[in-house]
């Protein structure tokens, strides 16, 4: 299984528009993620009242994980927007 640890780089953590934007961003990769906290049990990342139920707060690590075929690109992508804390959505996404 791929996995990326990294740290949330939204001040604010994985609520409200990050948010939004990570899970715009999952669903978009084609690919079924999970997001979880370093020491949690994860949940869909494709789910936006998953994601919200984390509460990860930033600069709490995260992981992100999957199994499937093209898993390495999508969580590098991924991995990315949240550890930079975009305001929007890259178009490599």
């Amino acid at each position: 299984m791929a996995e990326r640890r990294v740290n949330v780089g939204w001040a604010e953590g994985l609520h409200a528009r990050p948010a939004s934007l990570f899970v715009r961003a999952a669903t978009a990769t084609g690919v079924p993620v999970t997001i979880a906290k370093a020491d949690g049990n994860p949940v869909n990342a494709a789910s936006m009242l998953a994601v919200l139920g984390l509460g990860a707060q930033g600069g709490e690590e995260i992981v992100l994980a999957s199994d499937a075929e093209g898993a390495d690109a999508a969580l590098d992508r991924l991995a990315k927007l949240v550890a930079e804390g975009l305001e929007e959505l890259p178009e490599t996404v």
